[in-house]
């Protein structure tokens, strides 16, 4: 789901970003992960918004899900009509299990397995960018640098971002992995000058398990 390919806490285990979470997945369920819910439905609402403050329709805005794996997200975006949409996640397995979900509809989707720090992949440019729980893993500076160049080089100017990391309350490590926590200001400073904060929306999302976590998710127009 998720690219930390310079974490240290990925590094000091030997193995790669893409093994971490092939090996996340691959022991429990897709329904079990503790970033697992039925539908975005803080996600999806800011996207819609985002889609009409561009004046575009959904058949016509291009959009990148950066770390999308297995989410229902693109489900509901192809029921709302969208097509051209991109699902990025540096896991083969959580890209599969939701091709096979869809079933005949994954051919609607364009599925890249990459990881979204390493500046050899290939970004489309897009309208909409959305990340939840890719971003607040980036805890060395280098790595968030690495994202916010992938993100200018992929959102037009003009473009909406919608960003969900953990909140100031929120966990300090997830999936063995130490995290980083945001307000959605300081999630607006983070990107620096350029975007402007639309929205901001604070939730509690309860995992599998039944722990909960605040996340922050954080709606803005990439305007230069």
């Amino acid at each position: 789901m998720l690219p930390t390919s310079l974490n240290s806490a990925v590094s000091a285990k030997n193995i790669s970003a893409k093994e971490h979470w092939e090996s996340v997945y691959s022991s429990r369920p897709i329904e079990g992960v503790s970033w697992f819910r039925p539908h975005l439905e803080i996600s999806f609402a800011a996207m819609v918004r985002a889609i009409a403050a561009q004046s575009l329709s959904p058949a016509t805005a291009s959009i990148l899900d950066v770390g999308g794996g297995a989410s229902t997200l693109i489900d509901d975006l192809l029921e709302y009509g969208c097509r051209s949409v991109t699902v990025l996640d540096i896991a083969p397995s959580a890209l599969e299990a939701a091709r096979l979900r869809l079933g005949t509809q994954a051919a609607l989707v364009h599925w890249l397995c990459a990881d979204i720090l390493d500046p050899a992949t290939a970004l489309p440019t897009v309208d909409i960018w959305h990340d939840r729980a890719v971003f607040h893993f980036l805890v060395e500076p280098p790595d968030r640098e690495r994202y916010i160049s992938a993100l200018r080089a992929s959102l037009r100017i003009g473009g909406h971002l919608v960003l969900s990391t953990f909140g100031p309350e929120g966990p300090e490590r997830c999936s063995g992995l130490p995290t980083r926590r945001y307000s959605h200001s300081s999630l607006a400073r983070e990107l620096g000058a350029g975007f402007t904060l639309l929205d901001g929306h604070t939730s509690i999302h309860q995992t599998p398990s039944g722990a909960t976590q605040q996340f922050t998710t954080a709606h803005l127009r990439r305007n230069s």
